[in-house]
Parts: C-alpha cells; sequence; structure tokens
C-alpha cells in the first residue's frame, strides 16, 4: 500500500471498439469510422453521432428491474475487469468496495416508448418500470451484481459525472469508509438527450470540428468507461483533482473561463506540479462556439508555453455522463506504451485556425509525447458552471 491512489484496471466500450485494444487503436489513429448519421432519434431528421455497434452482453433475469442499454454498456465495460474486481472482493471483502458511477441518461431511452404511449393514450403500457431511468439505477446494478455490500452512490452532474467519481472515491478511501471503489459511467443514445440538445441549436449535422473557425455544434454518442481504483500501486497514478462551480449560467459557459481555470490550477496544486510539468491535456473541446472559445482563453491563460493537446469528441463523439471516464480512459492509454507507443491521441478538425481564438498546439496524427514530461491532464465541464480536472502520471 501507499498513499497515493491508483486507477489499476480499465474496461471501456464506445464508437472507436469495445476493449482497451481497439479503443487504443482507433484512439491513436484519429478514428472517426464510429461516427454517422442515425435515423429515428432526432425529430428533424438522421442525427450525426458516435453510437456503439454490434450485440452487448445480456443481463442475467435475475437482475432484470435492471435491465437497460445503458446498464448493458456498463456490463460491456465491467466484463473486461471482472476478474480484477473478484480478486479486489476477496481481498477486501464485499462490504470494502465502493460503487461511485457517473450518468446523465440512465436507462432513459428504454422508457421512451412507454412514455410515448402513456401521451398517446393516457396510460403507460404493461412492463414500463420508472425505475429503470432512475440515474441511481446504475450503482445499485453493479452492486448487486457483485454482491457487493459497500456504499454506492450514482453522481449525475452532467458532463462531469463519471470524472466526479474519482473524486467522491478519494474522499471515501481517505475516510477510511472503503479500500477499493468501482469508478466511472456510463451514457446511452437516446431521442431526449438528442432531442434537448437540438432545441438549444447545439447539434451539428457532420463531425464536430472542435476549435475550428467553421464548428458549428457537437455530436453526442455513448459509452462506458470503467476503473478499478484503490490505493494500491497500479499502472497509472492518480496525481491530482481539481474542482470548481462557477454557476455562471445554466447552459452558457463563463466567457472567460474562471471556473475552468480554477479547476486546472487546483488540480496542479493538488498534484504539486507546474504548468510545464504537463505533457498532454485531453480537452473537453464540444465544439460549440462557445465553449471552445472559453476554453481555448483558459488553456492559453494558465499554460502561456503552451501544452500538446487535443479534443477526442470527433472520434466518440460527446459521451455525456461517460465522457469524463472515457477521456480518462484516453490519458489511462496514452501513458502506458505497450496501447499508445508513445503517441498522444490527436486533434481531428479540418485545421481552420479560428483568429478569435488563443493559438492552441493542437497534436497531430502520429505526435510522440515528451517522456521528460509523464504527467498527463483532462477537463470535463457541464451545465449549471460544474468544472473538474484531473491530472494522471504512470503508477509503477
Amino acid at each position: 500500500m501507499t498513499s497515493g491512489f491508483y486507477l489499476n484496471a480499465l474496461g471501456l466500450i464506445n464508437s472507436l471498439g469495445a476493449g482497451k485494444d481497439a479503443v487504443a487503436k482507433g484512439l491513436m489513429a484519429g478514428d472517426t469510422g464510429g461516427m454517422g448519421l442515425m435515423d429515428g432519434i432526432a425529430i428533424e431528421g438522421p442525427a450525426f453521432v458516435g453510437a456503439v455497434k454490434g450485440p452487448l452482453p445480456e443481463i442475467d433475469p435475475a437482475f432484470r428491474e435492471y435491465d437497460s442499454r445503458n446498464n448493458r454498456l456498463l456490463l460491456a465495460a465491467l466484463n473486461e475487469i471482472e476478474p480484477e474486481i473478484r480478486s479486489a472482493i476477496d481481498r477486501f471483502g464485499p462490504d470494502r468496495i465502493a460503487v461511485i458511477l457517473g450518468t446523465s441518461t440512465s436507462g432513459i431511452s428504454d422508457n421512451e416508448p412507454g412514455i410515448a404511449v402513456k401521451v398517446a393514450e393516457g396510460d403507460f403500457p404493461d412492463g414500463f418500470d420508472y425505475a429503470r431511468q432512475e440515474n441511481g439505477n446504475l450503482s445499485l446494478f453493479v452492486r448487486k451484481y457483485f454482491g457487493l455490500t459497500g456504499p454506492a452512490m450514482t453522481i449525475s452532474t452532467a458532463c462531469t459525472s463519471s470524472a466526479k467519481t474519482l473524486s467522491s472515491a478519494r474522499r471515501l478511501i481517505r475516510a477510511g469508509l472503503c479500500d477499493c471503489a468501482i469508478v466511472g459511467g456510463a451514457d446511452t443514445l437516446g431521442r431526449l438527450t438528442i432531442n434537448g440538445f437540438g432545441s438549444l441549436d447545439l447539434l451539428s449535422e457532420t463531425l464536430c470540428n472542435p476549435f475550428s473557425r467553421n464548428r458549428n455544434g457537437i455530436n453526442i454518442g455513448e459509452g462506458a468507461a470503467v476503473f478499478l481504483m484503490s490505493r494500491e500501486e497500479g499502472p497509472v497514478r492518480v496525481k491530482g483533482i481539481g474542482e470548481s462551480s462557477d454557476a455562471y449560467h445554466m447552459s452558457t459557459p463563463d466567457p472567460e473561463g474562471a471556473g475552468a481555470k480554477a479547476a486546472m490550477a487546483a488540480a496542479l496544486e493538488d498534484a504539486s506540479l507546474e504548468a510545464a510539468d504537463i505533457g498532454y491535456l485531453n480537452l473537453h473541446g464540444t465544439a460549440t462556439v462557445l465553449n471552445d472559445s472559453m476554453e481555448g482563453t483558459a488553456v492559453a491563460s494558465l499554460f502561456p508555453g503552451g501544452v500538446p493537446c487535443s479534443s477526442t469528441k470527433p472520434l466518440t463523439g460527446h459521451t455525456l455522463g461517460a465522457a469524463g471516464a472515457t477521456e480518462l480512459a484516453f490519458l489511462w492509454l496514452a501513458l502506458q506504451n505497450n496501447y499508445s507507443n508513445g503517441a498522444l491521441p490527436p486533434h481531428i478538425w479540418d485545421g481552420e485556425v479560428d483568429p478569435d481564438l488563443p493559438p492552441l498546439d493542437l497534436v497531430a496524427r502520429g505526435r510522440m509525447r515528451d517522456p521528460a514530461k509523464p504527467a498527463m491532464m483532462s477537463n470535463s465541464f457541464a451545465f449549471g458552471g460544474s468544472n473538474i480536472s484531473v491530472i494522471l502520471t504512470e503508477g509503477k
């Protein structure tokens, strides 16, 4: 045991593929092949999204009250690290393992047909279960699936949800309430989400184009990413976490990026690092006009010497409540040469610089990381001014 905190295992699935090997290959290649148009999900026509294709694991009838696409996505990620989780249960005991997961949609996509029946006919159809879309459903499913009796909670703070699970897990472990935690999150494509963002005029009809002068909106995606987090030394260390809540506006970021900068600065302080120590920054980078402007301003202010950075959302879409954990998973992969071969996640865009944005050191395909700067940071920002930045380094 050490005084640090480590991400000992990772399982994930998104539009890049299922599992660490497939996702790492697509990530480092800048593969946008999993992005495309989907019919039947948006009122105004096909939507450009990042969908998980192929079959997902079935949920045993013993857990039928938890059966939803969101939980099946989560189970696909959990299956990749089930041996490590079972081993942790054997070592620590079922009462010493917490489950802390993030989501924003939970199982709402499975309930949408039933809600449509209710609107049209006045009553819900047989089999409709409101609990399927309750946010706590996610963590309760995992707790029951593994037979755990420790703390379990779901965090739903929009796009920071799954990143914040690491912060909560760290507090619980420090407080002595658990020895280990399953952290991360899942979110699923659904009509409610797509049409909600569409009503705000935030959707791009083509592949999103972060930090370009031609950026015009986001692509929504789906996926899941889960870690096993503990004090036991592992391949990746949680070096620093910084959070802020600027509450500037419910859906519009502070144009000066004060909250974003505060979160990044707090993460650096928590990690006892300087800005110049960061070798790569995964940008929140939604490709909306205001978010990219805010984040670019904050990054340029905190990193006056520049920092290699990229937005990976053109590869997966914005996975909302799963985005924080998904992009931390990309750092986890990038920090290990057996997955990344030393490369950094590239920034995929049209190359058209916006003269109104401060210059950023956007990573081109094939760029290698600087071994003298092993620390990497990931930003997640959400509606309502919720901000978190997490710094990871190589572990043992």
